[in-house]
């Protein structure tokens, strides 16, 4: 049977209902973009009718969805046009009408997931809000095979079926698969970020991120294995709910954290930053650990954690570039920054390293509080954070000598403990070989990470 012409269509409903010829006309337009009426898709007239038509389209929606809704008709899609006149639509294009483009979005993306035709988040990708064309084009062909599924009377695995249609190999895309596009294309753009020496300096790793980063063979994340490992029977907590001073003083002891205590002694767990990082990445970046009254306990993630050390790995890692509660994109670029900077030197000066890491955010666009130009201080918060995640899973290696800035800083630092050298810029960064490898895996979950509208994470 021939594709329905459209054309043919708007001249028929011209000759039998004039009134919504027009209203019909512009629907089409928006909804198939030229195209033939074959090519669309339920989840394109659900997201025509519940988005881009409260949205974007001038005129009277109801009439314009009645109008698309006889056209459809006439082209015998009675499916689609059934959309048209649903009480969904009517409801959702109220909801526009009455409480605004927040409350009508909401009720859109409830109405859609109830279709069963939009392509959920899995393991592998998680759908961004603002798509590149080979995002888009792999999340209309998925869409496309669930209502294909949903029509045909397949039982239908969501999140399977959305799998599968990522990680198979294409014909149609010369035996790649729809997976390998949406993250080359990701990485792409994480390159090509804002500023010609960020441009410079992420180029080289366009390549190497776009493989999976496999963690070591040799032992790693240590810290982390060994608090879990404790939780398995409880950690107690102390009536301020910080961990007591014997494991406190175990975590410093086992991990060499001793020398970078604020205070040169272990009497609990505010004296030792690294361990109080650990728990942040434990219990709220992982949820591998809760709180069960005065207790640390492991949750069935942390067990099954334990239990793999490749899924360790792979969720640990990227934990080096979680943004803290109020940070914003500006201290991500800088660790990011920093991490790029890092994974391929030996050992780099503290202060060198933040006269590289102000160019790159200087380039970006970035600013410091009072308007001026990105400077040492607003670097001091984000890369401390960044040293306190590298030594709480273990990826940086001990660094004793005082860096070579004068006989004055050394005289003064040179017998302190780290952590007061550390204060001073005196100690360099030097990650251990597994820390390099985080730092990549970092890198590459920040590049492949989903682009979202502000506000929806």
């Amino acid at each position: 049977m021939p594709a329905p012409d459209v054309a043919a269509l708007l001249a028929q409903l011209e000759r039998s209902e004039p009134d919504i010829a027009e209203p019909a006309r512009v629907a089409v337009e928006w909804l198939a973009g030229g195209e033939a009426l074959e090519t669309i898709s339920q989840f394109d007239v659900c997201e025509f009718l519940w988005y881009t038509l409260p949205i974007k389209v001038p005129g009277d929606q109801a009439t314009i969805a009645r109008a698309l809704g006889r056209l459809l008709r006439l082209a015998g899609m009675e499916r689609y046009a059934a959309l048209c006149d649903s009480p969904a639509t009517a409801r959702i294009l109220l909801t526009y009408a009455r409480e605004g483009e927040e409350a009508g979005a909401a009720a859109y993306h409830r109405e859609l997931e109830a279709t069963g035709v939009l392509p959920p988040d899995v393991a592998e990708l998680s759908w961004s809000s603002i798509m590149g064309p080979e995002e888009l084009g792999a999340h209309v062909a998925c869409a496309a095979a669930l209502e294909l599924a949903i029509v045909t009377g397949d039982p239908v695995d969501r999140e399977e079926l959305t799998r599968r249609w990522l990680t198979a190999p294409r014909a149609e895309l010369g035996g790649d698969c729809w997976l390998h596009r949406v993250h080359g294309e990701r990485l792409n753009r994480w390159v090509l970020g804002r500023g010609t020496a960020r441009r410079e300096l992420a180029q080289p790793f366009e390549v190497r991120l776009h493989a999976p980063i496999a963690a070591p063979d040799e032992p790693h994340l240590e810290p982390l294995r060994w608090l879990l490992g404790l939780a398995r029977t409880g950690v107690r907590l102390t009536e301020r709910l910080n961990v007591g001073r014997a494991v406190a003083a175990e975590a410093a002891d086992r991990f060499g954290w001793g020398n970078r205590t604020r205070s040169g002694v272990v009497r609990g767990e505010a004296d030792v930053p690294a361990l109080t990082e650990l728990r942040q990445i434990a219990v709220h970046d992982l949820g591998a650990l809760r709180r069960s009254g005065r207790r640390l306990v492991l949750t069935t993630t942390g067990r099954n954690l334990l239990d793999d050390r490749a899924a360790m790995w792979e969720a640990a890692a990227p934990t080096l570039l979680v943004p803290a509660p109020g940070e914003h994109d500006f201290e991500v670029s800088i660790r990011e920054s920093a991490l790029m900077i890092l994974v391929d030197r030996d050992v780099v000066r503290d202060g060198e390293l933040r006269d590289r890491v102000a160019e790159v955010v200087n380039g970006e666009g970035w600013r410091a509080t009072d308007g001026g130009r990105v400077g040492g201080a607003d670097l001091t918060g984000p890369l401390a954070r960044l040293r306190h995640r590298l030594d709480a899973l273990g990826l940086e290696a001990a660094a004793h000598t005082p860096e070579a800035t004068g006989p004055a800083l050394e005289t003064a630092v040179g017998r302190a403990s780290e952590s007061a050298r550390r204060a001073a810029g005196a100690v360099p960064w030097r990650l251990t070989d597994a820390g390099r490898r985080a730092a990549l895996a970092a890198l590459r979950a920040q590049a492949l990470r989903p682009r979202q509208y502000a506000g929806l994470g």
